[in-house]
C-alpha cells in the first residue's frame, strides 16, 4: 500500500502546495488601505473603544512584520502634546469624530481623514469639538519613541506669526 508521501510527495517541499503567506501592508499606500479598512469595519474596533476622563485612552490592535496599529480615544478637550515618533513613519485616521492637528499649519480632520507623516515630523493632536472622536494610527516600524516638544498654544502662536511676519 502506498502512503500519501510515496504518491504525492513532500507537501512542505512542493511551493504551490504551502498555504498562502499572510498579507502585510509595506508601502504607505497599503497603510492607508488598511485604515480605511478598519474604517469600514466598525464591529471590529468599535466594541473596543473606552473613553478615559483623565487620560487619553489608546489600544494596540495589531502588529505585523515591522509595523504596528494602534486605536485612539479622545474626549473633547484631550490632545497629545506636540511630539514626533521618532524613526517611524506614521499613517492615522479619524474614524469617528473630528481632531485638529497642529503641525505645519492648522487642519481640521473630519472622519474618514487619512494623514501620513515622515519621521521627525512634529505635531500635536487635539479633539477641540464638543463630541468623543476615535482615530487608527499605523506606525513603522512599530512606534519605540514619541520624544515630547515644547507646546505653544494658540495665543503665543499668533504672537510669534505676528513677529514674524
Amino acid at each position: 500500500m502506498n502512503s500519501d508521501l510515496e504518491i504525492a510527495g513532500d507537501p512542505l517541499a512542493i511551493p504551490h502546495l504551502l498555504p498562502p503567506a499572510p498579507a502585510h501592508p509595506a508601502t504607505v499606500a497599503d497603510f492607508a488601505g488598511l485604515i480605511r479598512e478598519l474604517a469600514a469595519d466598525r464591529t471590529a474596533w468599535a466594541p473596543l473603544v473606552r473613553y478615559d476622563p483623565t487620560l487619553r485612552w489608546y489600544h494596540r490592535l495589531r502588529t505585523g512584520p515591522g509595523y504596528e496599529v494602534w486605536l485612539l480615544s479622545w474626549l473633547p478637550g484631550q490632545g497629545s502634546g506636540r511630539h514626533d515618533h521618532g524613526r517611524s513613519f506614521g499613517v492615522f485616521g479619524v474614524l469617528e469624530g473630528e481632531l485638529t492637528e497642529h503641525g505645519r499649519g492648522k487642519r481640521v480632520l473630519d472622519a474618514g481623514t487619512v494623514r501620513v507623516f515622515a519621521p521627525g515630523y512634529v505635531h500635536e493632536v487635539v479633539n477641540d469639538g464638543l463630541d468623543p472622536a476615535v482615530s487608527v494610527h499605523v506606525y513603522a516600524p512599530g512606534l519605540t519613541e514619541m520624544p515630547q516638544h515644547c507646546s505653544v498654544g494658540p495665543a503665543a502662536r499668533d504672537v510669534a506669526q505676528g513677529a514674524l511676519a
